[in-house]
């Protein structure tokens, strides 16, 4: 009760063109939420308001679990950057421990938990950029769960994977359940959808529905929603849907490193 996530009548955009008006909602703590909902809804822009990278203009965000960790599309990382997977990973511990510091070993033991959780110990010392998109994923999201964090935030993270990197998404998903994470996802799967706890539907920058994931879905005529189509031989080639404010490796200070830095 104490934990959730609420905001109230908030109103978000870009450049003075709103995209979120007055959405209000209440997500249970300790749970996974599916956000849902057409291309151009909302969905990323809320993910930005509650990572804290997008003030909104109106209404307020009520967010008691500290600093939130955001993964964004693979696609969103550039490929050719000249660091291994454990560094990758070993980023998520920036937010408590700062980039200057030295990990402690309790940190080098959240990372190696964090890359046997997504069945990456084998990979540890590859090279990112020497990786499948999907192998790449899911190196982001072991970077979110050694970040420890107690809102973790996924935009649209199991868009165009093969089976093994939506297996791995689903995994962490359920790791963060059992650590009593509260979790949003954005998703157009119908069964990733299925699988939260909680659903909230947006419609051009409104909340339509929210609930169970099934009475949800069946209110807004989602429930007919096909499984995510998935691109086995070059996942990469997704588009970029990840949340303003994240692209360009812009973080703010309540931001957990669950990304990579980009250069603009």
């Amino acid at each position: 009760m104490g934990a959730e996530v609420r905001l109230t009548g908030v109103v978000a955009g870009y450049e003075g063109a709103p995209v979120l008006h007055g959405v209000d909602a209440v997500l249970p703590a300790g749970r996974v939420t599916a956000l849902v909902g057409a291309n151009g809804s909302g969905k990323s822009t809320l993910l930005s308001v509650l990572a804290g990278v997008l003030a909104p203009t109106a209404g307020t965000v009520v967010r008691p679990l500290g600093r939130p960790a955001l993964v964004v599309q693979h696609s969103a990382v550039p490929p050719t950057l000249p660091i291994t997977v454990r560094e990758t990973v070993a980023m998520g511990r920036w937010g408590e421990r700062g980039w200057w510091r030295r990990l402690t070993r309790g940190d080098r033991a959240l990372v190696d938990e964090a890359l046997d959780a997504l069945g990456l110990g084998a990979l540890a010392a590859r090279r990112l950029d020497t990786l499948s998109g999907g192998q790449r994923q899911r190196a982001l999201l072991a970077q979110a769960l050694a970040a420890r964090s107690r809102l973790l935030l996924l935009d649209e993270p199991g868009t165009a994977l093969d089976a093994e990197a939506r297996a791995a998404v689903h995994t962490a998903l359920d790791l963060a359940r059992e650590r009593g994470v509260t979790v949003v996802h954005a998703t157009h799967d119908r069964d990733d959808a299925l699988r939260a706890d909680y659903c909230v539907a947006l419609a051009g920058g409104r909340v339509t529905e929210s609930g169970t994931p099934q009475d949800v879905l069946r209110a807004t005529g989602l429930s007919s929603m096909s499984s995510a189509a998935v691109d086995a031989t070059d996942p990469s080639d997704s588009p970029d849907t990840s949340p303003t404010g994240m692209r360009d490796g812009v973080l703010t200070p309540d931001v957990a490193w669950a990304t990579l830095p980009t250069s603009r």
